[in-house]
């Protein structure tokens, strides 16, 4: 079964300096059909304006991703990690016991786009952790975080695998999905065909009770996808 989550239905907030649409519930918006899909709990589209932030703020027992759409970010935590990422890369901070940070428009010129990612770990209490990458833009089927790190892929602490999808034009990609496993799919850029449903960016899909999906471009741009495989 594929179920639509339509960018233009995600909720909504803008501080004036942010600007964000919230593919499940989160803050303010609160919508029971909507309060997650398995261990992914949030995904936010965050526009920030030049040389604003999110304040130092606390988190526990999270892992939380942020992957940078355009411009870059400045990024503090309590563990002594001061990092600019930009855009392109990817940032998995493990909230484990507790952690602080603060993260910026390291620009005071130039808007920040970045997807904010967090995903519920399988243990509590853990030790927390910084990891930051940039995968590149190869197309294909890239894993960006694994539950063993493996291939040099980002350590998270949860039996769920992300993985980056870079389609060519007029290219397609068959993915199998484990039995008794799901996947959620978030169109980042271009524009994707899965089974009869067309995804823009911002849209989304939960994938349950299938056994394999073929991904689609049938389009003359590259489309890019962030594809969850989670229990």
């Amino acid at each position: 079964m594929i179920t639509l989550r339509l960018a233009s239905e995600r909720g909504k907030a803008n501080f004036g300096w942010l600007d964000s649409k919230h593919s499940f519930s989160f803050g303010s918006y609160y919508d029971p059909q909507h309060m997650g899909f398995s261990a992914l709990r949030v995904i936010n589209d965050d526009s920030v304006i030049p040389g604003a932030g999110f304040a130092t703020h606390g988190h526990r027992d999270m892992e939380i991703i942020s992957y940078v759409l355009e411009g870059s970010i400045a990024h503090k935590d309590s563990e002594g990690n001061v990092e600019v990422l930009p855009a392109g890369e990817f940032q998995l901070m493990s909230a484990g016991s507790g952690i602080s940070h603060s993260e910026y428009n390291a620009s005071k010129t130039e808007p920040l786009k970045f997807l904010q990612i967090w995903i519920q770990p399988n243990t509590l209490g853990n030790t927390p952790g910084y990891q930051q990458k940039n995968f590149g833009q190869i197309l294909g089927l890239t894993p960006i975080a694994t539950p063993t790190g493996e291939n040099g892929t980002l350590l998270i602490k949860q039996d769920a695998t992300l993985a980056q999808l870079i389609l060519a034009p007029k290219s397609e990609l068959t993915y199998t999905i484990a039995a008794s496993r799901k996947v959620y799919v978030h169109q980042v850029a271009g524009v994707l065909t899965l089974g009869t449903e067309t995804l823009n960016p911002g849209d989304g899909a939960k994938i349950t009770n299938v056994q394999t999906i073929t991904l689609i471009n049938t389009t003359d741009d590259r489309s890019t996808v962030l594809l969850f495989d989670l229990l």
